[in-house]
């Protein structure tokens, strides 16, 4: 396989995936504030928080506005993360490898990227806003679907595989550490509320209901944080997405450098006992994740990847 169609296959997947989260997040936040009381609703900060994209936020606007925020987060042209932008890309790395994905594939990533586009509108108000979301969750997860059951399972689709799961890790670890951190403030006149607080970390990864399958207790912050980073048999789980990443490299050739980065990564997740865990504590542990995340990422670029393109400094 060309290094180049591995490396359009990967960031395919991260681009849908990325959508989808976004799109997610955007939705149970609003659902949030519709369930606490007005003075201790969280706004909408958390969301831009969660995306990393402060600095870029505070260059264009000036306060963390409800409107300023969702249409960063869904169609804001500046922004490259944003649901609309996302999905750009992804289309046009579905352009160069038409040949290797399903036509069908194909033709609903150019109609999802068209909706997205062409009813952002009705997303950014707020009369149409759920229906324009769980249409773009619905048709991502369809994306996937497809994928999984028409594509050859071969070299080609376990670098989606990978673009995927790492993608999706990384959002569940931004998710639990922000969310758990700003949505709500400490103090005792926020107890009360805790239980919404984690009720939609959990509704933010679609794990609810699983949650109350698996773990037959209530929502709490111990137990919710041992099923979104530990649980093995939750799709979004952090523990799920690092066990399949490395069954997507070990089908790869040269994969030895990669899969030492996934075994310290199941280690470290592992190896903690989260209910224990500070709010600093959780976020150093969340960091070292990312950090992991990241170095996951650069091994199997460098290794499978074309190397970056050299810019002339004298031109």
């Amino acid at each position: 396989m060309l290094s180049r169609v591995a490396e359009n296959l990967y960031w395919l997947a991260r681009y849908v995936e990325r959508a989808e989260n976004t799109a997610r997040i955007v939705t149970v936040n609003a659902n949030l504030l519709l369930d606490l009381p007005k003075g201790v609703a969280p706004g909408w900060r958390p969301l831009v928080d969660i995306t990393g994209a402060i600095d870029l936020f505070e260059e264009i606007h000036k306060d963390y506005g409800e409107r300023q925020v969702v249409r960063f987060l869904l169609g804001d042209e500046r922004h490259p993360a944003s649901i609309v932008n996302a999905l750009s890309a992804a289309r046009e790395n579905c352009r160069t490898i038409r040949d290797i994905v399903p036509r069908e594939f194909w033709e609903q990533i150019n109609g999802l990227h068209l909706f997205a586009s062409g009813q952002l509108q009705k997303g950014l108000a707020k009369t149409g806003r759920h229906a324009y979301l769980r249409e773009l969750v619905q048709r991502c997860q369809g994306l996937a679907g497809l994928l999984d059951g028409t594509m050859l399972h071969d070299q080609g689709f376990e670098f989606l595989r990978l673009g995927r799961y790492l993608e999706r890790a990384d959002m569940t670890t931004r998710i639990a550490d922000v969310q758990s951190a700003t949505l709500l403030a400490d103090g005792s006149e926020m107890r009360p509320y805790d239980n919404i607080q984690w009720v939609s970390v959990l509704k933010s990864m679609t794990a609810y209901q699983m949650y109350r399958r698996s773990e037959q207790v209530q929502v709490r912050r111990g137990p919710v944080l041992r099923f979104i980073f530990q649980n093995s048999g939750f799709p979004r789980s952090v523990r799920w997405c690092i066990d399949h990443t490395r069954l997507g490299l070990e089908r790869l050739p040269r994969n030895e450098a990669s899969l030492r980065v996934v075994g310290r990564l199941a280690r470290v997740v592992d190896g903690v006992e989260l209910a224990g865990l500070s709010q600093t504590d959780l976020h150093d542990f969340v960091d070292e994740l990312q950090l992991g995340i990241a170095d996951l990422h650069g091994e199997i670029a460098g290794t499978w990847f074309p190397p970056p393109l050299e810019v002339d400094e004298a031109a």
